[in-house]
């Protein structure tokens, strides 16, 4: 009895599995929005690059933040200032890295390619024979994998066959063999979106695919598509997916949304960034390239402004440059920056005034509000300067 209730046993999991199986290979709800083109030119373009990355914004204590893996501990050290200055450097460099964007690319579709046909070898095997080339220290991309056909043709593998392959021989850490069950049943996926749990999502989501395959578009489009409804984009900013988050937006003409949060998040710098990244894939006959160029000027890069932050707890001022940090630390600007946002703020009245922008009253509305704030911060400013005799630079 115990051994026909082990075979029953054994028989109901087989059973289960085949079915996990199959709702493994029942697609997900399909995207809205897809790319109907080729994105990658664009997307790899040096100017593109340098945009979404000033757009991605580096916060050191949102890329370093504590996250649930095994070993969460911290450590001290005695160091000279020489370094700290060199681990400072290192810890910026390391966040860059961290920040790195997944590729943009078109869908990859298979491609019968036949080596040759050899018609001796039919009926040789009742099954196919497939051969992996497991040469040390290739890339998965550049391996060679090949089906020796039950009819004697020789052909190289599918995209699926490859992939299931690579990960037999040279398996991925966190890539499992089958589809994992947050992308296979909907109900999985919907409670993600809507607890908002968008970058786990997309950081899952670079682990199980490759970004040419058809489901990784998909899952990727779903979760960009539900932000741009939640509203809920500061909770990608500083992560390695703002950047194909902005790009996704800009390719399919939706950027009012994300450039409303970016003007009243007073991000106003990023909000040109992305109305001219806005007019570069569409080919808006707009000069934008100007007034990058002397905002460039105002402002420090993403790298500079992080490491600026860490040196600030070394210096030690004199009386006057104290005062006048406290002054800039208590107004949130400098003088640089209320020179910026006046030319970002004409920039983007221009967009708003276009035929492009899509939302113009709520624009209008978050560009007025934000111009009342910031000529009352100015205006406190300029008094707490004269008050402690700080000359204008």
């Amino acid at each position: 009895m115990h051994l026909v209730r082990q075979i029953r046993q054994l028989s109901g999991l087989q059973s289960l599995r085949h079915a996990l199986r199959q709702v493994s290979t029942a697609p997900t709800k399909p995207a809205t929005l897809k790319y109907e083109q080729d994105p990658q030119p664009l997307f790899t373009d040096t100017e593109t690059q340098k945009l979404l990355q000033s757009m991605t914004q580096l916060h050191l204590d949102r890329v370093f933040r504590k996250r649930t893996v095994p070993d969460n501990s911290s450590e001290t050290k005695f160091m000279t200032t020489e370094q700290l200055e060199s681990d400072f450097q290192s810890l910026v460099e390391k966040a860059e890295h961290m920040l790195q964007m997944p590729p943009v690319v078109k869908i990859k579709e298979d491609v019968d390619r036949i080596i040759a046909k050899d018609p001796a070898l039919k009926d040789f095997a009742d099954t196919k024979y497939v051969f992996t080339d497991i040469t040390f220290g290739r890339r998965q991309s550049e391996r060679k994998v090949v089906v020796r056909e039950t009819d004697g043709t020789l052909a190289y593998a599918t995209l699926d066959t490859t992939k299931r392959m690579n990960q037999l021989y040279f398996p991925l850490e966190g890539r499992q063999s089958y589809t994992p069950r947050m992308f296979a049943l909907e109900e999985l996926m919907a409670k993600c979106l809507i607890e908002h749990k968008y970058e786990f999502v997309l950081d899952r989501l670079l682990v199980q695919y490759e970004p040419h395959e058809p489901e990784f578009h998909n899952i990727s489009a779903r979760v960009f598509e539900h932000l741009n409804e939640s509203k809920q984009f500061d909770l990608l900013r500083s992560t390695r997916h703002f950047g194909p988050m902005a790009f996704f937006y800009a390719w399919h003409r939706c950027i009012d949304d994300l450039l409303y949060d970016m003007i009243r998040r007073d991000y106003l710098s990023n909000a040109v960034e992305l109305i001219a990244l806005s007019y570069k894939i569409h080919k808006v006959p707009v000069d934008y390239q100007d007034t990058l160029a002397k905002l460039d000027a105002l402002h420090p890069t993403p790298a500079e402004r992080a490491l600026a932050e860490l040196r600030s707890g070394m210096r030690k001022p004199d009386d006057q440059q104290g005062i006048e940090q406290e002054i800039h630390s208590a107004i949130g600007k400098t003088e640089q920056d209320f020179a910026a946002d006046e030319i970002s703020l004409k920039f983007i009245e221009q967009y708003i005034a276009s035929e492009h922008a899509l939302k113009k009253v709520q624009l209008e509305l978050a560009v007025q509000t934000l111009k009342e704030v910031n000529l009352e911060k100015l205006q406190l400013f300029q008094g707490l300067k004269k008050a402690h005799g700080i000359q204008a630079s």
